[in-house]
């Protein structure tokens, strides 16, 4: 028995009650239909995960560390994960949730592995390392594991405590948090525990973030929880699945680097070493003030069985013939809304041999699923995203991403009209915003001045885009909603490009209206050219920048032109008055 084993006794926390995730309420469920959240334990989640709508938690990452690490290992160890895409659709058909042949599992797999489940037991807690200790029994306060708290470095912008404030969480929130650390923790130095034969000066380092830190997290969702666990199970053999983390413990302070064994594995990844010191408050209620957090495992490569992102082809670092493009996971980019990545989400995999990304593995399965009939065209299917933005060589949290979208099933298949208009329209709005920046850029330089840079400062496409942004989503949902009329689809997509026509006519006016006298004449720059010669002058001014942006606009939203044109020609035949000519230079766009 090593050192790190002989002091368990001494060092578990026997005089806190058990805390058993398996019964306990600190899972928060929104019924379906509406009303309050409930609070229960995994067992009754799952029993009832088909009159539940969604998990609701604090901070919003904190929901694919609840699926990955709990929720998802339970359903598919007990159960088994679909073996083929037939055995999904008739599991996601399921209107009454789990069977009773499937409760039955779940009920047998919590008689046998109930004592895994206990956040606070003494010789196995729950994703932790009893007795973990360092060599002069220091501990830190809760906040290490709290991607919102001060803690060291990581000091949120306006936060309301310092790292010296104690931040007494309950055993509900100490449970999401520790799953939490698990999947996003911060990279750089952790303290070094004793039995960790890597441990350098009392420290170690080069530790990665946690898995999922890594990833652009795409999690698919329906209307249920029950749909949501299936729609998150990925077909997989059963000699592949692996088991979950809590069949491999007792764990010890040693850490390795590792491939995952198994889909259940890399769900239920150890990323740290962690020990909860639960007290017991004034009134006899636990509490978890105190943590030891060191490194764990490192999973080294990638896995090629995560289902949870999509990925990026880039060309290979050695170049040669036989070299293939290197898959790696697309990460979200910060600020920028789930809509704006839709190339990314609705590339299949099969195009991934030549093509630059490929959709998550769990949104092409739900693409088969309508395919074979199994999922109506009008599924209420959402997808949400989520994402970590570290700073600081990756040891702060700078910022999260989250965001959730409607997605339209038949958009998943590249040969249909809802497809190519959602790409469409993700494109336009783009092009919008550029076009509105290049004007702001034309009449700064007719001003004197220099165009926003792209990296500083807001520019004016980014307030169009924001503008943009709710209209997308309603064409999103009215898209699913639609099915596959392609009438009501052409319907929408006029719609669309009418009403993006006149909020960037809006932003436009807004530039040109707030532009100096100076640049109705303007001003002429001649750029420095090679060699020491001058390059082609060029005059900027008011009615040329104007000229330009409706150039560009009738470009970017054709659609919308063609209906002002033949709208204006139809009034020309019935008044026989000739067609109005365009607003003259520097006119306001709406003249």
């Amino acid at each position: 028995m090593n050192q790190w084993r002989a002091r368990q006794s001494q060092l578990g926390d026997q005089c806190v009650p058990g805390y058993n995730l398996v019964d306990e309420p600190w899972l928060a469920v929104r019924p379906v239909g509406g009303g309050p959240p409930v609070k229960l334990g995994i067992a009754e989640a799952l029993a009832r995960a088909h009159e539940l709508e969604c998990l609701v938690v604090e901070f919003s990452t904190q929901l694919p560390a609840v699926l990955r690490q709990v929720l998802l290992p339970v359903v598919a160890h007990a159960t088994g994960a679909p073996v083929t895409l037939r055995n999904k659709g008739d599991r996601l058909a399921q209107k009454d949730g789990f069977t009773q042949d499937e409760l039955d599992r779940f009920q047998a797999h919590f008689d046998k592995h109930h004592a895994k489940f206990d956040l606070f037991d003494s010789v196995d807690p729950f994703a932790q390392v009893a007795g973990l200790r360092t060599a002069k029994d220091e501990t830190k306060g809760s906040a290490a594991l709290v991607a919102t708290a001060a803690s060291g470095n990581n000091v949120p912008l306006f936060a309301n405590r310092s790292d010296a404030d104690p931040l007494d969480l309950t055993p509900a929130q100490a449970a999401h948090w520790l799953l939490h650390a698990h999947c996003w923790d911060t990279a750089a130095i952790k303290t070094g525990v004793v039995g960790d034969d890597q441990v350098k000066a009392g420290k170690t380092t080069g530790n990665p973030t946690g898995p999922l830190g890594q990833l652009g997290v795409i999690v698919p969702t329906g209307s249920t929880l029950y749909e949501t666990l299936l729609l998150n199970l990925p077909v997989t053999p059963p000699e592949v699945l692996g088991v979950p983390q809590w069949m491999r413990g007792p764990h010890e302070p040693a850490w390795k680097p590792r491939k995952a064994e198994g889909l259940l594995d890399l769900w239920t990844w150890q990323a740290r070493r962690i020990r909860l010191i639960p007290h017991q408050d004034e009134t006899g209620r636990p509490r978890v003030a105190r943590v030891v957090v060191s490194a764990g495992d490192r999973l080294t490569p990638m896995s090629e069985q995560e289902p949870h992102t999509a990925w990026t082809f880039t060309a290979p670092a050695k170049k040669s013939a036989a070299a293939l493009p290197e898959r790696r996971p697309r990460r979200h980019t910060q600020g920028k809304a789930a809509w704006r990545g839709l190339d990314a989400l609705l590339a299949p995999t099969r195009q991934s041999s030549d093509g630059a990304f490929e959709t998550s593995v769990l949104l092409d399965e739900v693409s088969a699923l309508r395919e074979d009939g199994r999922l109506p065209a009008d599924y209420a299917l959402q997808v949400e995203t989520f994402g970590m933005v570290y700073g600081t060589q990756s040891a702060i949290v700078e910022d999260v991403i989250h965001d959730a979208i409607p997605l339209p099933l038949l958009a998943l298949h590249q040969d249909s009209e809802a497809h190519q208009l959602l790409l469409d329209v993700a494109e336009q709005a783009e092009q919008l915003a550029k076009a509105v920046n290049n004007l702001s850029a034309d009449l700064r330089r007719a001003a004197g001045a220099d165009p926003i840079p792209w990296d500083k400062g807001q520019r004016p496409g980014d307030l169009l885009l924001h503008t943009l942004d709710p209209l997308v989503r309603r064409l999103l949902a009215g898209v699913r909603d639609a099915g596959a009329d392609d009438e009501v689809l052409e319907r929408g997509r006029l719609a669309w490009e009418e009403v993006a026509h006149h909020r960037a006519r809006d932003a436009a006016n807004e530039l040109l209206l707030a532009a100096p006298a100076t640049t109705f004449t303007g001003r002429t720059i001649t750029p420095a050219g090679t060699s020491g010669k001058s390059g082609k002058s060029q005059t900027y001014k008011l009615g040329t920048a104007g000229a330009n942006f409706r150039h560009w606009l009738d470009e970017i939203l054709p659609r919308y032109a063609d209906a002002v044109r033949e709208a204006a020609a139809a009034r020309a035949a019935e008044t026989g008055r000739a067609l109005e000519p365009d607003p003259a230079p520097g006119a306001d766009l709406d003249d």
